[in-house]
């Protein structure tokens, strides 16, 4: 196991955030769970890259992102902590996600190859 990306430790780090975070500012209901869940998915995804590396794993934790900046509004919570909770660390985690993919060598190579070649 070994860490490729720096993002990815930070994208760890905001997951393990998303899953406790209910618990510090005392958040209930559905919120509680799909904070753990979607907490839970960026974790995964993370170390996802530390056994597996490849780019393929942002783009799940954008999705997870994604659904983290939606979830307020999707489930109804409450406006407050658990709302800046959730957004702030969907911002955080597609933020992360598109900074390793601008930064992948590999992502970059398969980028350049796959658009060159159909244009030309």
């Amino acid at each position: 196991m070994r860490i490729q990306h720096w993002q990815d430790a930070a994208s760890l780090l905001v997951g393990v955030w998303l899953i406790a975070s209910p618990f510090a500012l005392g958040f209930s209901g559905a919120a509680l769970w799909i904070s753990i869940a979607l907490g839970l998915g960026v974790v995964l995804f993370a170390l996802e890259a530390f056994i597996i590396p490849s780019y393929l794993e942002e783009w799940g934790e954008m999705l997870m992102g994604a659904a983290l900046v939606l979830a307020p509004w999707t489930f109804g919570y409450e406006q407050g902590p658990v709302t800046t909770s959730s957004v702030l660390g969907g911002i955080v985690v597609i933020a992360l996600a598109c900074w390793e993919l601008m930064t992948d060598r590999d992502f970059a190579t398969w980028w350049h190859d796959r658009w060159h070649h159909r244009a030309g």
